[in-house]
């Protein structure tokens, strides 16, 4: 495992913090089989991959690697019971970790509470398991991503995502520094969305994201 030169951390410390991400509409399972194999070798903390692909990759993998896959994906408005019907049969054909998405609509009309609502019904669906609320910050005002801060630690969250990676922005430096100033103890950070250099990488997890959700880590790290 190569990397160039002029990085602080190294490349292991690097991937043992990527989601090893495929999540296109036309994801084959050659290229989710790629995706596991590099998750296997390179260590990454998990692959998060189309809920579809669950149950496949439990069967192929066994426990070489943490599964993470996606709930009302990608545009959050699904009603509850049909985030909650995914959660469980995710977990069922053997997923680690769920990355849901809120119901912007529902944000931007200021229903902070039922929008906690719903994460809490979400992780209590998701017990030991670790949830990750995605906001969709290129959506949000300044105020509403303070709310979405407090919707996720009330609920009981572990993660607050910044992105889908297929809204109209990605992950910045500024959410960032904002989640952590308004998060609550206990909720950790997941950057995603436009993570496409080392640099990118590096820089998120300083700041003090505990995740980043990428599909070009491996690549990277490897030269």
């Amino acid at each position: 495992m190569s990397m160039k030169e002029g990085h602080s951390m190294s490349a292991g410390e690097l991937l043992a913090k990527v989601d090893h991400t495929q999540l296109k509409a036309y994801a084959t399972w050659e290229d989710i089989r790629k995706l596991c194999d590099e998750a296997v070798a390179y260590h990454t903390a998990s692959v998060c991959v189309p809920p579809s692909y669950v149950k496949r990759i439990r069967e192929s993998y066994g426990d070489k690697l943490i599964i993470c896959t996606v709930v009302g994906f990608p545009l959050g408005y699904s009603v509850t019971e049909a985030k909650l019907t995914e959660v469980e049969q995710a977990i069922r054909d053997g997923a680690d970790e769920i990355d849901m998405v809120v119901n912007i609509g529902d944000v931007k009309d200021g229903l902070y509470e039922k929008v906690e609502q719903e994460i809490r019904t979400i992780k209590v669906a998701c017990g030991e398991h670790i949830l990750k609320v995605i906001v969709e910050t290129c959506y949000l005002t300044e105020e509403e991503k303070i709310a979405m801060c407090k919707a996720v630690t009330n609920a009981g969250a572990d993660y607050i995502k910044t992105s889908t990676g297929f809204g109209t922005d990605g992950a910045t430096r500024e959410d960032v520094e904002l989640f952590r100033e308004h998060i609550g103890l206990g909720v950790k950070i997941k950057a995603a969305g436009g993570v496409a250099t080392l640099e990118d990488l590096e820089m998120f997890l300083k700041l003090g994201c505990d995740r980043i959700g990428t599909s070009r880590a491996v690549g990277l790290c490897k030269g």
